[in-house]
């Protein structure tokens, strides 16, 4: 009868295994955590106002330890825009060329003030690299966002031509719908003192007005 029991090797082999998933979860993990903490410090303070100190405070861990992971403020400030960035064009992506116009726009604006819903420090993070000039994410405004504007411009101009919705300059309903809806995360402070109690429903109020405002406005006349 065969020896089921594991060889020596083998088992020196799996325990090295396990070791190394294990750091390699703790190492996803820690790389999360400091992110994280970069995220809020970034959209709380700015780059400047930013240090590696104060990350690694926010992460809960040493300065060393976090400089173990990430070379530099540059670079994790350079992976937390990378990974804002992609999350924050995702709706303008979806916008279907083929879906009814009202239906993409609506659903557009309902996502966009879902972002700001959710993710308020992204939303901060980006303005503050806005009007710094953007040093980091210049050439990605110039080249892949400009790219994913023209193309999805050029959609709209075909709801025009087809007569499915009102003229209008499609780059500057684009800047007027991400001005309306960014608001709401980006002074929130400023909403929530106006709207005093009413602010829990601020997000639901503001998509009913918002669709009506765009909405109402782009229907063929």
């Amino acid at each position: 009868m065969p020896d089921d029991k594991p060889i020596a090797g083998d088992e020196s082999r799996g325990a090295r295994a396990e070791q190394t998933a294990r750091r390699t979860r703790i190492q996803a993990e820690n790389s999360e955590k400091i992110l994280g903490a970069a995220l809020d410090v970034f959209s709380q303070e700015g780059f400047r106002g930013a240090t590696i100190d104060r990350i690694a405070e926010a992460a809960g861990m040493s300065k060393p330890n976090l400089l173990y992971y990430f070379r530099s403020k540059d670079e994790i400030y350079q992976v937390v825009l990378d990974r804002m960035l992609e999350a924050w064009l995702k709706p303008l992506r979806e916008l279907d060329p083929e879906g009814d116009p009202m239906h993409e726009l609506s659903d557009y604006i309902e996502r966009k003030l879902e972002m700001a819903r959710d993710y308020p420090r992204e939303s901060r993070l980006f303005a503050s690299e806005i009007m710094r000039g953007a040093p980091i994410l210049g050439d990605v405004l110039s080249g892949p966002l400009k790219a994913l504007v023209d193309e999805k411009c050029a959609v709209i101009r075909g709801w025009i031509s087809a007569g499915k919705i009102a003229p209008i300059d499609p780059r500057h309903l684009l800047f007027s719908i991400w001005a309306t809806t960014q608001h709401y995360a980006d002074f929130d402070t400023q909403i929530r003192a106006v709207l005093g109690d009413d602010g829990d429903d601020r997000f639901n109020d503001a998509a009913r007005s918002l669709e009506h405002l765009f909405l109402d406005g782009l229907r063929p006349r």
